[in-house]
């Protein structure tokens, strides 16, 4: 028999054999390279989201060094600028391809301290930063206000705005940090102002207390919507950008009350600021295992938001005596 011959004859049973055995091994091999890229996919997002995951709410957190002159509260702002953006990774706009996308608590955590953050440097801008209402607003805190307003969401593309590369929420809370210092390092060589008068620390509270009944509003709102819901996804978002902004309030105002002690001491008011910042730090410190929506007179289920909110409105209240006291 030709060689032609042996190509056209049908193949023997061995070679039908190999055949199957090639094919099983190539799907089994297939499989394989699927089944284990998919735990390396699995890993990178589990293990990168525990390595991320951090809801600092540490009350002792407090500025290094600040130079004489220069307003602590304002120093404060910067050190949790920098501790969010660069210490533990700013993961509120972080895409679907990094492992800081499953998480929810923190990036809600992130954006809450951002909020009080944005309200701190628009009263310094509008009130304590500048000598009277119609004076010039100071250029390097003006800057951080606006910087500190910009989306927590933005990666480096914005698809509801343009197509094109765009500035990353990071980026622009980093120079809004540096905006700050630049202010302090201004005020402390005297080229800039600070003005510790009582109507200004008024105004600033006011602002605030009125940003906390805001948030307030959000949970009573959300307890009359969903209060009771065993599945209340959306319950940790409300309790976490909460517990972001009670947090930072708690920092910012705790030195503002250092760089305002003249007027605190004039006042008589240490003790009053005493027990307002010990109320804020007792909500701020807040953390369930996993927060329940149940509602407010349930026997067996908790309703962390109303523990919360109870909490919030304290804090308030005692805001608003603070600022009854410096309006006599």
């Amino acid at each position: 028999m030709s060689d032609d011959d042996d190509l056209l004859s049908p193949p023997s049973l061995r070679q039908r054999l190999g055949l199957k055995l090639r094919a099983a091994l190539s799907v089994r091999a297939g499989a394989l390279v699927v089944g284990t890229l998919s735990v390396l996919i699995g890993l990178y997002y589990l293990l990168g989201a525990v390595w991320l995951d951090r809801i600092d709410d540490d009350l002792a957190l407090a500025p290094a060094a600040v130079p004489a002159g220069a307003s602590r509260a304002v120093a404060m702002a910067a050190v949790l600028v920098g501790r969010e953006t660069d210490i533990h990774f700013w993961v509120a706009n972080d895409p679907f391809f990094l492992p800081g996308s499953l998480l929810d608590n923190m990036p809600n955590f992130q954006q809450g301290i951002l909020a009080a953050l944005s309200r701190f440097a628009v009263e310094m801008t509008d009130q304590i930063g500048r000598t009277r209402g119609s004076s010039e607003a100071d250029p390097d805190l003006g800057q951080a206000a606006g910087l500190l307003k910009y989306s927590g969401t933005v990666w480096l593309f914005d698809t509801s705005v343009s197509w094109l590369p765009t500035v990353s929420s990071e980026k622009q809370y980093r120079a809004a940090r540096r905006a700050l210092l630049s202010y302090n390092e201004r005020l402390a060589a005297g080229k800039a102002t600070f003005e510790r008068r009582a109507d200004n620390l008024l105004a600033a509270l006011d602002r605030i207390a009125a940003d906390l009944g805001s948030a307030s509003a959000v949970i009573e709102r959300h307890l009359a919507e969903d209060a009771g819901s065993f599945l209340d996804w959306r319950a940790d978002d409300v309790f976490y950008n909460t517990k972001g902004r009670l947090y930072a309030y708690y920092l910012l105002l705790r030195e503002l009350g250092r760089d305002f002690a003249p007027v605190l001491a004039e006042r008589e008011m240490q003790a009053a600021w005493a027990q307002t910042i010990e109320g804020l730090g007792r909500a701020a410190v807040l953390r369930p295992w996993v927060v329940v929506n149940g509602a407010p007179d349930s026997q067996f289920l908790p309703s962390h938001l109303a523990a919360q909110g109870f909490y919030l409105l304290r804090a308030r209240t005692q805001l608003r005596e603070i600022t009854n006291i410096l309006q006599k």
